[in-house]
């Protein structure tokens, strides 16, 4: 928000200099960016002054220049060649001498000496339009015959310097969204660094009514989205452009002035921070306002010529017929005040925040309005503005005020009542404040004390600071004013233990096979959590009707929120793919979510939404290209595996409990599932299928992984490091040669046979498969290792022997195994 240094006095004495002013700003929690000198008008004026057209005559070598000599104060006369239609020998004129810099827009030229069609010409009789003073460029500037020549341009318009302050203003102060506001915090500041001010409110008092006759008459249906709404009618104004200080005032925070009328709502808008509204009176059919919410599908077009579908939960001010506005928003297109226009009704209401919000989100507008409404805004202020206002167009544009003025205030908001104690303040400060001083900074923040005792303070807070409700609030208050750098540091130093909890172990775990994944050649990606719910139309694994969506989406491209990783992958793979960077390593942490309306519960209202943090690893291309040592090797899903198994292992994972089953759906065209052997689904893996390929128009294979980041921190929980001895006794492996049904995997017989021994039995590794003739129809052989360890002795042929027949036996019976 840009504030002017020069504002900013009209309503506080201070002798700080701009840079002193953002430094007590930004102490006091208003932090200022930056401070800027600017002009009313772009170059100041620098070199142009007042000069006199001696003589004009007739181009020898043109139809429509002139040659001139123009007096300007120096020792000579200067010679000028000007094409104006309008001028002439005797006018008083403004003259740009060489050398100086003129301004359109952004660009700047520089007037120089010259030769036009052969006439040496120094420098430039200056039109409207060319040193920014208006628009008009029809002819130079021909100025009253009092104007004394050599007089400085900047001078005689007054030109005048000023700094913008560029304050950034938190979500919660919204009572600083204004001149007045910061001024208010600003006198604070000087009261308690003993440079007292006086804050001056401009006065209200010379408001009245001048004409009886019924003006605009004003309903409110929907008082929960407009608290207080008040308006005034004005007839028998004259719409015109702004006085030069009401210009000067708005194009110096950054805007363009329009009329008299619109100037004055931006003015009060910037000035106290409430912003108003100006209807033309004549255009409001019925001579009534109505405030209500719109009926669903009504058709509204808006001050920027947009045609928008409203909802029954936009608040619209009406007349009898139409919708005109869109309540704190933004204005209908002929609802606004013209040239023509000669009476006006002003609106000051208060919106409830959050139909502005959603209002202003669904339309993807962001206007003055609706960055301070959204925020909360004193209905108590509404009246004091409206009548400020309403002076201010009578003093530029003339009229009476008309009617009574219309007031819709069914519950008056009340100050908020906070209780604080002494010892709370010091704690949460860390310093003993003396009681004196709290009270002087309550004071200056407009905090009335109600009641008193020796432990802490009753306080009524004003109903503008709507971010200070709780005590913390006020302490919080009271420590900005009072200065952080005035708390100093102690002497004892103050600790205690610190522990790590679940999610610092998750976070910690987390970078660990970041980095181990960046060092096998990958790279991180971050999609957003907002997707397309078309990528889960006739998915079964991932339904569609499980999407979680959103209400107001901002496209139909973001209209619900990721059950899985996996199309953000594939999108960044397609816009890799196409700037040929064909062979990706990716990988992303984030949470997706579920809706399913099975889950719900009456006690819980987000029963039926669950949300999952999960690790998604993609790789396609080639594992190896443009290799003098090695062919090119297309990447595989074999590659793929070897880095989950490796992240299972690095987490600490207990190998012997994973399980790597056949997975079929309609997410992978070949796929294998993760689960431990008490049923926890760690993730998935597999080919991507082609359908869901050809969808992001990728033609290359793509392997992909998605483990439950989730379900991993709850499997290794308990997990520890234990250290022993190598055993000084051997291993002893025994062999089998098992057939069996083509759809038995692996992890079936190792499961089972560590089921059969969970303490001599070490590993089961499989090291061949053959399939083809000499086998039964339906049948494969599997070649397995067994190997088994005593760590307290040697084992003997007995013990093996009963182990491997134990094995072979529960193999048979669960499997139908048969030894080859």
């Amino acid at each position: 928000m840009n504030i002017s240094y020069n504002w900013l006095k009209e309503y506080l004495d201070f002798d700080l200099e701009p840079e002193e002013v953002a430094a007590a700003l930004t102490s006091i929690g208003l932090e200022t960016g930056g401070v800027e000198e600017v002009q009313t008008i772009k170059g100041g004026l620098e070199g142009l002054v007042i000069g006199e057209v001696l003589t004009c005559e007739e181009h020898p070598n043109s139809d429509h220049l002139h040659i001139t000599t123009v007096n300007v104060g120096g020792e000579a006369p200067l010679q000028i060649v000007c094409g104006a239609p309008n001028v002439a020998a005797g006018q008083k004129v403004v003259v740009a001498v060489n050398g100086t810099k003129l301004y359109d827009g952004d660009e700047c030229f520089t007037i120089k000496r010259s030769k036009i069609r052969g006439v040496e010409s120094n420098g430039m009789i200056c039109a409207e339009d060319e040193i920014g003073i208006g628009t008009d460029h029809n002819g130079i500037i021909v100025l009253p015959a009092d104007a004394v020549v050599g007089t400085l341009a900047k001078d005689y318009y007054n030109v005048k310097s000023d700094y913008v302050l560029e304050v950034d203003i938190t979500p919660n102060r919204v009572d600083a969204t204004s001149h007045f506001g910061v001024a208010r915090d600003l006198a604070a500041y000087l009261k308690q660094n003993g440079k007292p001010a006086e804050l001056r409110r401009p006065s209200v008092d010379a408001f009245k009514i001048d004409d009886e006759t019924p003006g605009v008459e004003v309903v409110v249906e929907n008082t929960e989205a407009c608290p207080r709404y008040s308006g005034v009618t004005i007839k028998g104004v004259t719409v015109k452009e702004s006085p030069e200080w009401l210009q000067n005032r708005l194009r110096v925070i950054g805007l363009r002035p329009i009329n008299n009328v619109v100037d004055i709502t931006n003015f009060i808008l910037h000035e106290l921070g409430q912003p108003l509204h100006s209807f033309d009176a004549g255009k409001i059919k019925g001579n009534k306002v109505i405030v209500k919410a719109a009926e669903a599908g009504t058709k509204f077009v808006t001050l920027d010529g947009v045609e928008r579908t409203l909802t029954d939960r936009d608040l619209m001010i009406c007349n009898v017929e139409e919708p005109m506005c869109i309540g704190g928003v933004f204005g209908g297109l002929d609802s606004g005040v013209t040239e023509e226009t000669t009476d006006v009704f002003l609106e000051s209401a208060c919106f409830h925040p959050t139909w502005i919000r959603k209002t202003a989100r669904r339309f993807g507008l962001n206007t003055d309005a609706s960055f301070r409404f959204e925020r909360g805004l004193d209905p108590n202020n509404t009246m004091y503005v409206l009548k400020r206002a309403a002076l201010l167009i009578q003093e530029l544009a003339g009229g009476k005020i008309t009617g009574a003025v219309q007031d819709v205030y069914p519950a008056v908001a009340e100050p908020y009542t906070v209780e604080v104690t002494y010892e709370k303040i010091n704690t949460l400060i860390g310093k003993d404040i003396p009681v004196e001083t709290v009270k002087s900074i309550l004071a200056s923040l407009e905090m009335e004390i109600v009641s008193e005792t020796a432990e802490g303070l009753t306080l009524h807070v004003p109903v503008y600071r709507i971010d200070v409700q709780r005590d913390v609030d006020v302490i919080e208050d009271i420590l900005r004013i009072y200065g952080y750098n005035n708390v100093e540091f102690s002497d004892n130093v103050k600790s205690n233990l610190s522990y790590q909890t679940p999610t610092d172990r998750s976070w910690k775990l987390q970078n660990l096979i970041s980095e181990q994944l960046c060092g096998c050649g990958f790279n991180e990606i971050m999609n957003n959590s907002l997707t397309r719910s078309a990528y889960y139309t006739d998915l079964s694994v991932y339904p569609e009707a499980h999407c979680v969506m959103l209400m107001n989406p901002l496209s139909a491209d973001l209209n619900c929120m990721r059950q899985t990783l996996l199309f953000g992958g594939l999108e960044s793979i397609e816009y890799n793919m196409k700037r040929k960077k064909g062979n990706i390593r990716f990988y992303e942490f984030g949470n997706c979510y579920d809706y399913n309306i099975d889950n719900k519960k009456e006690d819980e209202t987000l029963a039926q939404f669950s949300e999952d943090y999960r690790l998604g690893i993609w790789v396609a291309g080639n594992r190896v290209e443009n290799n003098w040592a090695h062919p090119d090797e297309k990447s595989s899903v074999y590659e793929l595996k070897a880095y989950v198994e490796n992240i299972l292992v690095r987490l600490g994972v207990d190998m012997k409990r994973v399980i790597f089953g056949n997975l079929t759906n309609d997410i992978y065209s070949s796929g294998l599932s993760i689960t431990t052997g008490s049923g926890r689904q760690l993730g998935t893996m597999g080919i991507v299928s082609k359908k869901l390929r050809k969808m992001l128009d990728i033609d290359m294979e793509v392997y992909y992984a998605e483990l439950s980041w989730t379900q991993l921190m709850k499997e290794i929980k308990k997990a520890k490091v234990t250290f022993s001895e190598i055993s000084k006794f051997p291993a002893v492996k025994r062999d089998l040669a098992l057939l069996l049904d083509k759809s038995v995997q692996f992890s079936e017989v190792e499961k089972i046979a560590k089921d059969s021994d969970r303490k001599l039995l070490k590993e089961v590794s499989l090291f061949d498969v053959y399939e083809g003739k000499n086998l039964p129809a339906g049948k494969k052989s599997y070649a397995v290792s067994f190997f088994m360890q005593d760590e307290s002795k040697t084992l003997n042929d007995k013990q093996i022997d009963a182990i491997m027949k134990k094995i072979q036996t529960n193999l048979e019976q669960k499997l139908g195994a048969q030894l080859r």
